[in-house]
């Protein structure tokens, strides 16, 4: 029995089955991803996403579904489903009988005297879908019919019918190649059986997006159906369908989809699950290696993701330094002007110190470490103690971050194109990460560099925050750090922004202050799914993310949790307690097993609601809630070492 598994009552109950996601993507930017019963329920969902170089990278649908139909007797069983408003038709979903994630998706059909196999793959490094299609069990003589739809559009956009789509088609080996429009790449649609082709070009109007409908966004959909491809089945009989931007060679289809399956990684249990997801989430496109932020709709190669969840990906996943290098140094060359010039992520640059401090941990080669990014990273600080755009360094030391209209924090929602939680000011966290890369960059030039006119101004202003920082930030009535301090004094709410206080290898404040603090969070933020991005006690607080868009921007950071915020939750408490909070700490993340088969399958949402029970929202699998779960369970296996 498959650990991610799902039974006929579970998939024909459309209210169940539609609220969870399968995803498959080529660890180079393109994807497949729909629900489990392969009915679109998100503009983001298709069976063949892929980037595309000519448009700056960014990812376009191709094929958006494939319909199958078996044929007995002259009679047609169309297995798909699609949503027209409150009507779905097909209504193929009546037929699965199981869907298993083994390790990639696997659907079996019952039809009558039929049992029908669907198992799903995504080329590892290239644009191509594999599907393997086989008729278990029949009776009478079977034919399989396969009919495409057609979207070439963004992932984020929507197309209608127009007399601008090129509906031709030109014959490739035991297929046919469309392009719908000019500038894209030809999609070929190709069979390891020598099939028959009928071309009857047709729009099927009004596909319907629920999710989207429900999100409140434009939700209906017209797609080309260019015709269906048709082709007799044995019992017993495997057939490859392939989608690709490149011709194949029919013949290598079954050796290609056997080499593919042999290099899935098993899902047998919650930490295999993990680093599945984790392997989805890199994208090796030509020379550059990046992190995508999640799936489906986040962009790939994001400064503060990619800074926050590189270590958990590559160092505590598979202790894989070559590609935390690879990354970092890739990062850094695409982003180095925001790095060093000006970005409208005001603490962006400052992290990279605290990626960089879990490589020299990881590895034990502090010297290395420093020699190989100490130049980059010292360029950084000298770019605040110069000036940027979106951030002064003021006579005490702190980093004031103001750009009006401009959320400059992770804190980044926006509503009418206004920020929910702008905060403007002093803001503790990127504070921290100020303190961190000064302290860090000044003990690194002292062993390992030559004392000079750097370290003397590092000094200074290390001196400065810790005469500042304190009495700045504390809030005497609520024991814990002012979420940020701004011309009209203390902004007290009850965040997590606090905790980099506590988690980064150098703090500006005590360990007595910093027991205060955690122990503040722990008893307003954390939650068996997260810590929440604002208390209960105050009243903004929105525990829920549902509703319209208004209404979901205003919960996303302000009650709503974050899985990732986990990791400086958890690397703080160590600090403090030592492995005596060994069995608190798996408590929070083994948590989030019982929901690896519940919005997306085998992997860990963005967000979750701050309020029982902690239903999953946003990205079906998030970089940094993968990355801070790996690296939580990492340090478990390290704090039980010295237990022992």
């Amino acid at each position: 029995m498959s650990y991610l598994q799902f039974n006929k009552a579970e998939l024909v109950n459309l209210e169940y089955s539609l609220k969870r996601e399968l995803l498959s993507t080529n660890r180079a930017g393109g994807y497949c991803n729909t629900t489990i019963v392969g009915c679109n329920t998100r503009k983001y969902h298709g069976l063949l996403a892929v980037p595309i170089e000519r448009y700056g990278g960014h990812r376009y649908m191709l094929l958006s579904a494939l319909d199958e139909t078996l044929l007995q007797h002259g009679m047609p069983f169309n297995l798909g489903i699609h949503c027209y408003g409150d009507i779905y038709e097909p209504r193929g979903h009546k037929y699965i009988v199981d869907f298993e994630m083994n390790p990639f998706p696997v659907i079996t059909y019952r039809v009558g005297g039929m049992r029908f196999k669907k198992e799903i793959l995504f080329v590892v490094g290239a644009d191509q879908l594999l599907i393997r299609y086989t008729l278990l069990d029949a009776h009478s003589d079977t034919v399989l019919r396969l009919k495409p739809f057609l979207s070439f559009r963004s992932i984020h956009a929507l197309t209608v019918a127009n007399g601008d789509a090129d509906t031709h088609f030109v014959p490739v080996e035991n297929g046919a190649a469309f392009r719908l429009y000019q500038g894209f790449p030809q999609l070929h649609l190709q069979i390891s059986k020598e099939s028959e082709y009928v071309h009857c070009p047709d729009w099927y109007k009004g596909v319907v997006y629920k999710e989207e409908y429900r999100r409140g966004f434009d939700c209906m959909e017209d797609l080309l159906v260019p015709g269906f491809f048709e082709m007799p089945m044995a019992k017993g009989e495997s057939i490859i369908f392939s989608a690709s931007t490149e011709p194949v060679s029919p013949k290598s289809l079954k050796a290609q989809f056997t080499r593919e399956v042999k290099r899935r990684m098993p899902r047998d249990n919650y930490d295999e699950c993990l680093h599945a997801a984790a392997e989805q989430l890199f994208a090796e496109k030509g020379k550059y290696s990046r992190i995508c932020t999640g799936f489906s709709w986040h962009e790939i190669g994001g400064m503060r993701e990619t800074s926050l969840s590189l270590p958990g990906l590559t160092l505590y996943n598979k202790g894989d330094v070559k590609a935390f290098d690879k990354i970092l140094s890739d990062l850094i060359t695409e982003n180095n002007d925001a790095f060093l010039k000006g970005s409208d992520q005001v603490e962006s640059p400052l992290r990279l110190t605290e990626a960089v401090q879990h490589r020299a941990r990881f590895t034990g080669d502090e010297a290395g470490t420093w020699k190989k990014y100490g130049g980059f990273l010292k360029k950084v600080l000298e770019s605040y103690f110069a000036g940027r755009p979106e951030v002064k360094l003021h006579e005490n030391g702190l980093l004031w971050a103001e750009k009006p209209g401009v959320a400059l924090s992770w804190m980044n929602a926006y509503i009418g194109g206004r920020p929910v939680t702008e905060r403007a000011g002093y803001q503790v966290e990127t504070n921290c990460f100020w303190y961190n890369a000064v302290c860090y960059a000044l003990d690194m030039e002292t062993r390992y560099g030559k004392a000079g006119q750097f370290t003397r101004r590092c000094a200074d202003v290390k001196a400065a925050i810790e005469a500042c920082f304190y009495n700045l930030f504390w809030v005497e009535q609520r024991h814990h750090l002012a979420d940020f301090v701004d011309g009209s004094g203390q902004n007290v709410f009850t965040r997590p922004n606090q905790l980099y206080a506590c988690s980064l290898p150098y703090s500006p404040v005590s360990e007595e202050v910093q027991a205060e603090i955690l122990h503040a969070v722990s008893r307003e933020l954390v939650t068996t799914r997260g810590i929440r991005t604002l208390s209960p006690k105050n009243p903004l607080y929105r525990s829920r993310y549902e509703g319209n868009q208004i209404e979901r921007d205003t919960a996303t950071h302000n009650g709503c949790t974050r899985p990732w915020l986990l990791g400086p939750y958890v690397e703080a408490s160590f600090k403090l307690y030592g492995p005596s909070f060994v069995r608190t700490a798996r408590e929070l993340v083994d948590g989030f097993q019982e929901d690896l088969n519940v919005h997306g399958i085998g992997a860990v949402a963005e967000i979750y609601d701050g309020d029982p029970p902690y239903i999953p929202h946003g990205a079906i699998n998030s970089a940094m809630s993968v990355a801070e779960i790996l690296r939580v369970k990492y340090m478990i296996n390290q704090y039980k070492e010295e237990e022992k």
